[in-house]
Formats: structure tokens, sequence, C-alpha cells
């Protein structure tokens, strides 16, 4: 392969980012920021594809992947956190123009980044990710129980997010052509994820009780550069 996938950590505001970079860095750049709760090897499949056409960089946000892991006591699990340490991130990176694909959760941590620096997006790519309220279908359902009661929906939460059923369905979807997608992707994300070493579990908690459209609804800054959008 002319562009291998290279492994990176780099310093970000006290934590240890790791993250995943192939390409020209001379080529258009796409940030991909993944969902939950999955890590940056969820774009795997696209770095094959698009490596020699583009400049891709994916980082794992704390708590997540190979980044790391800091206590929720001590530290903010909100997409506004997020926001602003993905910003740092690509201040440190030097990426000053780039197109911003967002999956899942990668989409409140996005479109807060556009938000803050809308001069930054070259264009944004959307996948299954939601602006609003009304976009949130009915796998919701456990996660608005839990907001209305923490205590008496944890137990249900966990298995809407973290269940290997639930693992595999974020990868294959309804696709029919199942052979087409490696097992090895959910699986090894499952057992990760439940590591007595990795308390994800708390960190999701955090970040499910937070609104995801908040700064879509009132954010009053647009952008002042043309954009593409693909959602």
């Amino acid at each position: 392969m002319k562009y291998p996938t290279l492994y990176h950590t780099t310093q970000i505001d006290g934590l240890s980012l790791f993250y995943r970079e192939a390409g020209p860095k001379d080529a258009p750049t796409i940030l991909l920021l993944h969902g939950l709760p999955s890590s940056s090897r969820m774009f795997e499949p696209l770095f094959a594809r698009l490596s020699e056409r583009c400049h891709l960089v994916a980082p794992d946000y704390p708590g997540f992947g190979h980044s790391d892991w800091p206590d929720p006591k001590t530290f903010a699990y909100t997409f506004d956190h997020y926001a602003e340490i993905m910003n740092h991130f690509t201040e440190a990176l030097g990426l000053s123009r780039y197109t911003l694909y967002m999956q899942d959760y990668g989409g409140p941590v996005g479109f807060r980044m556009a938000l803050a620096h809308p001069d930054r997006i070259e264009a944004l790519i959307v996948q299954d990710a939601v602006a609003h309220n009304e976009g949130l279908g009915a796998n919701w359902k456990p996660r608005r129980a839990f907001w209305a009661d923490r205590a008496a929906n944890k137990s249900a939460l966990r298995t809407n997010l973290l269940s290997l059923s639930t693992t595999r369905t974020r990868h294959v979807g309804n696709d029919p052509n199942v052979e087409r997608y490696d097992p090895d992707l959910w699986t090894n994300e499952f057992y990760f994820s439940i590591s007595p070493a990795r308390p994800r579990f708390k960190a999701i908690c955090f970040m499910t009780i937070e609104p995801m459209w908040r700064p879509i609804r009132s954010g009053k800054r647009g952008c002042t550069r043309s954009s593409h959008a693909c959602w």
C-alpha cells in the first residue's frame, strides 16, 4: 500500500490522544469523528479506500479506544468538552482546513467544532448522526427512560449500548450481505468496551444524559465561507 495507516499518540490538554493517519499531507484533509461506543478503528475500511486521494486523520476521544481514560469524577465527559479537545487536537496537528466526517456521536462533537471555527470547515459528511430531538429513533427509548430515572434504567441502558448484538448491529445494520463484514471489528470492540480496566460505561452515562442538539438550535454564528454538506 502506497500510504499505509500510521498510529500516533499526542498530548492534548494533559491527555494522551491516540489517532490514525494516512494519505499524503498535501491532499485534502478529512477529519473523521467516530461514534459511541466505538473508536477510530471503525474507519479502517475507509482508510483503505481513500488514503491515496485524501489526508485522513481519525482520533479516539478521551475514554475511547487507545486514548487516555480519565476518571469521570475529574473529567467532564460532555460534547462541549470533547469539541474543545478536538479543536485543540486539530491545532496541534496544524489542520487549518478540513472536511468533517461525523458518525453518530461524532455529530454533536463536530457540529460544535464547526460553530466554534466555521472558517476551518471545507465540507460536512454526516453519517447516522442527528442534530435535533425528533431525529432520535426507537433505539433511544431506553436512553430516554434513563434520562427520567437513572437508577432504575441503568441495566437496560448498558444492554442497549454495550451488548454484543448491539455492537454487531452498529457495524452491519440491515445489510443482507453480512459476509462483507469482518466479525473481528465488532467482536474486538465489544470485549474492549467491557474490560474492567476501561470504565467506559461511566463515561457513556455522562455523555448520554447531555443534550446532543443544543448548539445546533441555539447557535447564532453561521459559516462565512462556502461549505458543502452530505447528510
